[in-house]
């Protein structure tokens, strides 16, 4: 089987794993280890907003901000999950997260980085901890807004200690 055959059906069997209720949280490059690219996951996921409304899902300015409210609760609502599940920051950790939506508002794919310099990357064991509890929450969240079409939405963002 040639490479590009397997990636086809790598990307097949996510694509399956997605309409069978599946929903994935893990970093970029443990997505691409798996045979889920950006580039793929892009030409399925419209932007949500975007410069050129052509190119978004959600056209007008209030369309926009009302997604940017629910992008911010759901940023919100993932920290108060962590902390409810006692799950603190030692310190500030900035993060860039690129969130892909089914058109009912589930999460399919939750990809994030930790930024910095490795002296301020999380260890192995708290981020697999994170890991965990990112794809717990997820798994039953509810964006909050709908569309016709799937769509994905990213930020930077900075988990801050209590």
């Amino acid at each position: 089987m040639t490479a590009k055959k397997i990636i086809t059906t790598l990307s097949l069997v996510f694509t399956i794993a997605v309409v069978n209720g599946q929903h994935f949280g893990m970093t970029f490059q443990d997505a691409e280890k798996q045979g889920i690219t950006i580039p793929h996951l892009d030409s399925v996921y419209k932007s949500a907003v975007h410069v050129d409304t052509a190119k978004a899902v959600f056209k007008t300015e209030k369309q926009q901000e009302g997604v940017q409210e629910k992008y911010m609760k759901l940023l919100q609502d993932f920290g108060k999950f962590l902390t409810k599940n006692k799950f603190t920051w030692e310190k500030p950790t900035r993060c860039f997260n690129r969130i892909y939506f089914n058109s009912d508002g589930t999460i399919d794919y939750f990809l994030y980085n930790f930024l910095g310099k490795p002296a301020d990357k999380l260890s192995d064991e708290k981020e697999k901890e994170f890991t965990r509890l990112l794809n717990s929450f997820i798994k039953d969240y509810k964006f909050g807004i709908t569309a016709n079409e799937k769509f994905a939405q990213c930020s930077p963002t900075t988990y801050m200690p209590k």
